[in-house]
């Protein structure tokens, strides 16, 4: 498939991603109990009279049927236009502009740390024993099964209590920002280890690693040349994935250290009931999900050119 196909297929495949999304955002916020117009207001204690209700109906376009609420939506989505945040009283795009930065440089680190972490055990269990096979494997599932809310308490308690390496809230410094990467990169190093490891082996074990042993190269060589790529092209598939659960975790991570950040703030939003913010951090989410993707494949293409992708 030509580069200029395969980017048409993207994009138009990220246009129906967004609309259904979109769409489900829609339908989910009407499922929810309670007047819309009460959160406009600042909640059921503002004890807002009904005139000031129903005129914030009329502003928000409450009062018009549902498809036309639906319509006026989507029109504002596709023009960017996500709102005004109820809580916050200021345009939506302003409020995520200011955290954005913080949640994307959080998970930015926590993804390479991961993947160095891989790489690094990965490498270390090609040249293991059967004890030490097992060991690393048991840490592996250990480290992916944890949650990074008891990841993030055990943390502070040993490195910010116990021994007061690395302040327990975030500070605004680079020592601030240990722990919670930590927090993140440490569960999907463990995913990312047992995907590699897997592979590996079955490179390690195939006809064209026997042949380059035979020619005398070392084991070491041997990863770093011709094992190393057949084991990160299943973690690379799944780096979108990846990036996004480290999203989606920033919003325990970021609690828990006191880290402005998206997550923090779609929380905050959540218990608000703020409909636009909520709408607003669900969609860049998705949107970040599909760029990541679609880099992630495309460099998954020029990895392996010869294998013809999706």
């Amino acid at each position: 498939m030509g580069t200029i196909a395969w980017a048409g297929r993207k994009i138009g495949g990220a246009l129906v991603v967004l609309w259904l999304v979109a769409t489900a955002i829609f339908i989910a916020i009407r499922l929810i109990p309670g007047d819309p117009a009460e959160a406009i207001m600042g909640g059921p204690g503002s004890q807002a009279s009904a005139e000031a209700l129903a005129a914030a109906r009329a502003e928000y376009a409450l009062d018009q049927p549902v498809f036309t609420q639906y319509l006026l939506y989507l029109g504002k989505l596709v023009t960017l236009d996500f709102g005004t945040s109820y809580s916050l009283k200021e345009p939506v795009t302003k409020v995520m502009g200011e955290v954005l930065p913080n949640t994307l440089w959080l998970s930015l680190l926590a993804l390479a740390l991961a993947w160095l972490l891989a790489l690094c055990f990965a490498a270390a269990a090609s040249n293991a024993g059967r004890f030490g096979s097992w060991l690393g494997n048991l840490l592996e599932i250990i480290a992916a099964a944890v949650p990074h809310f008891w990841l993030g308490a055990v943390l502070i308690m040993l490195f910010s209590s116990a021994l007061g390496w690395f302040p327990a809230v975030d500070n605004g410094s680079a020592q601030g920002l240990v722990l919670p990467v930590l927090t993140l990169a440490l569960p999907l190093a463990g995913f990312l280890t047992q995907l590699m490891r897997d592979s590996l082996s079955e490179a390690l074990g195939s006809q064209f690693a026997l042949a380059a042993r035979a020619r005398g190269e070392s084991r070491l060589t041997l990863f770093w040349r011709h094992g190393l790529r057949h084991a990160a092209l299943p973690a690379l598939n799944l780096t979108g994935w990846a990036f996004s659960s480290l999203l989606s975790g920033a919003v325990v991570v970021e609690a828990i250290f006191a880290r402005p950040g998206l997550g923090r703030s779609l929380l905050s939003a959540v218990l608000a009931r703020d409909i636009p913010m909520v709408t607003g951090i669900a969609l860049f989410s998705a949107l970040v999900y599909i760029v990541v993707m679609a880099l992630a494949e495309g460099l998954e293409r020029i990895i392996n050119p010869a294998g013809e992708q999706r």
